[in-house]
């Protein structure tokens, strides 16, 4: 397949809006040192999230899915890192060592 296709769009922003919902649920303390460290990475998910959603508004699906990608891999990373803590949901997330 060499198209992103309407479902697969939805898919991905469902599964991310999804995840960011969990993350904000598991941030840090806000005296927590790492609070700062983790909503700077939210900013970087909710900016590419905001991204993928604009590039789709104007038709623009391979930026849209990449975007959304992006978003993931900020998401992902920063449950790696410990940064938002979302039990042990190894089906959204990478928790593996």
């Amino acid at each position: 397949m060499r198209e992103i296709t309407d479902e697969k769009l939805e898919k991905y922003f469902k599964m991310t809006e999804e995840a960011i919902k969990i993350i904000k649920n598991g941030m840090p303390p806000k005296r927590s040192l790492l609070y700062d460290v983790a909503k700077d990475f939210l900013l970087m998910i909710e900016s590419y999230y905001k991204d993928a959603k604009s590039f789709k508004e104007k038709g623009d699906y391979v930026n849209a899915f990449a975007s959304l990608n992006y978003a993931y891999g900020w998401i992902d990373a920063g449950v790696r890192l410990g940064l938002f803590n979302v039990g042990d949901d190894d089906k959204r997330f990478t928790l593996a060592k």
